[in-house]
């Protein structure tokens, strides 16, 4: 009956490390739910840039096939037919346009969990603790019974 009662503290380091491990744990609820909400930021991320991605193509193929949006493409870059003068107006800035946005860079952040070792030292201080309050259980009852 003894050894059993000293059982109980195993069963409980044991609880403890599954308990952690888990919920905050590498492979636990909240690392699978961290990653869940990464997937869902990837995915806006990826319909984004599909967005991004039609607009170039529509402007791409405009500069394709369009010559008038070649010309003003061009003229607004600071290019022109052999033939033409230009007058620069001073005072009125650059007239070129902004480039083009491509999207943005996203960087995945690391995330965040209770590490093994630290999980370990937690189940292990809980059936140390178990087992440190059975054995003073143990104690009171021998001066007890003397």
């Amino acid at each position: 009956m003894r050894i059993s009662k000293y059982l109980i503290a195993l069963w409980t380091a044991v609880a403890v490390y599954t308990l952690f491990s888990f919920l905050g744990g590498p492979k636990g609820v909240f690392g699978y739910k961290y990653l869940q909400e990464e997937k869902a930021q990837q995915w806006a991320n990826i319909k984004e840039l599909g967005i991004i991605n039609e607009e170039l193509e529509k402007n791409r193929n405009n500069l394709l096939y369009d010559q008038d949006t070649l010309i003003v493409h061009a003229r607004q870059m600071g290019y022109g037919h052999e033939n033409e003068r230009f007058v620069r107006i001073v005072g009125l800035g650059n007239s070129k346009t902004a480039p083009v946005i491509t999207g943005n860079v996203y960087i995945a952040q690391k995330p965040e969990y209770i590490s093994e070792k630290s999980i370990k030292i937690a189940a292990i201080c809980a059936g140390l603790l178990v087992f440190a309050f059975l054995l003073m259980l143990e104690i009171i009852e021998k001066k007890t019974q003397n």
